[in-house]
């Protein structure tokens, strides 16, 4: 496919540390390594090849399109830290999205039982809001500003590249979804308030 991984240094940081004990993985975003990021690079690799297939084995792919598209791209991306050792610090540092989803979820679940009128859902509404800048927007500028380097490049950088820039697409999508529903709620389609995602 004309793609080759940068050739890189020796990785940083083997052993049974994480982010935390390895700050390198914040910087050293192609090169740093460890043995607990590459398990948790893996695991996540593992969960969404599991989700697509279960999506699509239980008919629900029309309605879940846009599940598959990211599990599609975040396969991509992850599989580039499984097979070549390469950006696992930059899929560990994608993973903090994960803080967000747990407000998301609560937000979710909470609409589904109409909970809406309760104090935990306005509390949770402004959480949710902090969470999704601090642990979904803010990584994803910084990662989108650390790829740009690898434009122009014929490099397994360049094509994660491609994918960051259309998850940067959907992740401003999203929301936007998430501020017309919860704080312009006037503003949302009525048939937009059945949607799968981040709508509801």
């Amino acid at each position: 496919m004309g793609y080759s991984a940068v050739p890189k240094r020796p990785p940083r940081g083997r052993g049974r540390d994480g982010v935390w004990q390895t700050p390198d993985m914040l910087v050293e975003i192609e090169t740093a390594w460890s043995l607990s990021g590459y398990l948790l690079v893996c695991f996540s690799a593992g969960y969404f090849i599991h989700d697509t297939v279960d999506i699509v084995a239980s008919g629900q792919a029309r309605a879940s399109w846009e599940y598959l598209v990211h599990h599609i791209m975040a396969m991509g991306a992850f599989f580039s830290g499984i097979f070549w050792s390469s950006f696992v610090g930059g899929g560990v540092l994608t993973l903090l999205v994960e803080v967000s989803n747990i407000f998301l979820t609560i937000r979710m679940m909470m609409k589904i039982n109409n909970a809406q009128d309760h104090l935990l859902y306005r509390v949770n509404k402004y959480v949710n809001l902090v969470m999704y800048f601090v642990f979904r927007l803010a990584p994803q500028v910084y990662l989108t500003h650390f790829f740009l380097r690898y434009v122009r490049q014929r490099t397994l950088g360049t094509f994660l590249l491609g994918i960051l820039l259309m998850l940067d697409v959907m992740i401003i999508i999203y929301f936007s979804r998430l501020l017309r529903s919860d704080f312009c709620p006037e503003r949302v389609p009525r048939k937009q308030h059945k949607d799968k995602f981040l709508t509801e």
